[in-house]
């Protein structure tokens, strides 16, 4: 008999868990509201170069975002002065599970129930609740000319973001910030995994254009700017990139 009374309250209890995350989902696209997000720094490779940048950094630093996701929203008929305002945490002094690149389907729900736990563990932002919780950590350019492919869940509303430790990166740091952030609203990739270029016409964001090439910007969810049709560059600023028609679809923009 007690057994079943545990299995039972185990269900009542993940059933509400389930219940909330919905709501949570429900709520971040439902554009009724602002959407908080927080982001929180993280020392990657535990370097000096990484520790002075995080010392130094500011919420200044993500408005760019904020002013771009404004922007787009209004070409979308959004009636939202600020759809999304970012908050800054403090430093987390942990390191986040590493997500199974390759791994089984299993692997992949296994490592999100372990990413949103330790996120919950390690969740020390002082403002109002986000409702989404961004996860950046910050390697020293110097020692990593190259990193890890960044994660955004909208189950979860969590991203983990790999970003460079240099002043002269925040632009394009915020480009994958705010790709990330779009996941968490449902939004997804628009770029050939094989090739990372951008799809035809979903990741362009100015698909009539005549030249097609080379683009001004780069649709968000793609990530790049299509100069050619086998050359694509990362955007160094927000004002090089643009949410697309289906991008706005995905995360409720177009109804």
């Amino acid at each position: 008999m007690w057994r079943k009374l545990r299995i039972v309250i185990l269900l009542f209890v993940l059933a509400s868990v389930a219940q909330a995350a919905w709501i949570a989902r429900a709520r971040t696209t439902e554009w009724n509201n602002t959407v908080r997000v927080a982001i929180y720094p993280i020392n990657g490779d535990g370097s000096s170069v990484a520790a002075r940048y995080i010392g130094g950094l500011g919420k200044s630093g993500f408005e760019p975002i904020e002013a771009f996701f404004a922007s787009e929203a209004t070409g979308y008929s959004i009636a939202l002065r600020k759809p999304v305002e970012i908050g800054l945490a403090p430093p987390v002094e942990s390191q986040p599970p590493s997500p199974p690149f390759g791994g089984s389907k299993l692997d992949v729900v296994l490592w999100s129930l372990q990413l949103r736990f330790w996120a919950w563990r390690y969740d020390d932002y002082r403002g109002p609740k986000p409702d989404v919780r961004i996860f950046v950590s910050y390697f020293d350019p110097a020692a990593h000319p190259r990193l890890p492919h960044s994660t955004g869940l909208q189950k979860g509303l969590i991203g983990v973001v790999n970003a460079f430790a240099r002043s002269d990166m925040d632009g394009s740091n915020n480009v994958v910030i705010a790709h990330e952030l779009t996941h968490a609203f449902g939004a997804t990739d628009k770029y050939d995994p094989g090739s990372n270029l951008p799809r035809f016409p979903d990741g362009f964001a100015d698909p009539h254009a005549v030249p097609l090439y080379p683009q001004s910007r780069a649709e968000l969810m793609a990530g790049r700017i299509p100069v050619s049709e086998t050359r694509a560059e990362t955007p160094a600023t927000m004002d090089e990139v643009a949410i697309g028609i289906r991008t706005a679809r995905e995360i409720n923009w177009l109804r």
